[in-house]
């Protein structure tokens, strides 16, 4: 049994090289999502949100391949991010973050299918932050993105960059939140060797 990887399948946009900012054009998604407010490293609704989203994404892994003999790689966590200041991005205000976490669904992955996995592991894990797990489509269509290599705090200077040179120099604007995906656990990897792909949807300045 060959195992869907949607870091494989999308590889274009889960494994970019560039380490400046480039386009990409990203396909229809659909994810698992949770969402909440607070610094994700002091919020214990943020860890709560977490673990509970990866419970939720292995029981539906095992429910595939059982039942339907499809069988796939739990993909990485992803996270949007927004404000209503976006300064607080550059100046790492985490306080005032708010953020979607989420995990990416093979296309054959169906909501009767999220809803039973959310049952069975809320029955298993007695997690009650399951609850609010939904099904979320993403179509961020273009969009800037870059690999960042090294501390997720040292994002801030990469940001102003975008929001200031980048996407004027290219007549563009922002068209949705914040974007990045997760290819390390940072509870295992040196701070210096996180890789992060940070993204950004947007639109040329003249569109509505």
């Amino acid at each position: 049994m060959t195992r869907y990887d949607v870091k494989r399948e999308l590889k274009q946009c889960y494994a970019p090289k560039n380490t400046d900012w480039a386009l990409v054009d990203m396909p229809a998604q659909q994810f698992i999502a949770i969402d909440g407010r607070g610094d994700p490293n002091t919020s214990a609704d943020y860890a709560r949100a977490v673990e509970a989203l990866y419970a939720v994404a292995y029981t539906i892994k095992f429910s595939s391949k059982r039942n339907l003999g499809r069988d796939f790689v739990v993909g990485p966590l992803e996270g949007l991010w927004w404000s209503d200041r976006p300064e607080v991005f550059t100046t790492r205000t985490k306080d005032a973050w708010h953020w979607r976490m989420l995990i990416s669904q093979p296309d054959w992955i169906t909501e009767d299918l999220i809803g039973e996995a959310k049952q069975a592991a809320l029955a298993k894990k007695n997690l009650p932050t399951i609850a609010d797990i939904r099904r979320e489509t993403l179509h961020e269509g273009t969009s800037a993105h870059l690999l960042h290599v090294g501390p997720y705090d040292d994002e801030g200077p990469v940001l102003a960059r975008l929001h200031h040179e980048y996407l004027a120099a290219n007549n563009l604007r922002m068209s949705g939140h914040h974007h990045e995906i997760y290819l390390g656990d940072h509870r295992r990897t040196a701070p210096a060797k996180l890789k992060t792909i940070l993204r950004q949807p947007v639109r040329t300045a003249s569109q509505t």
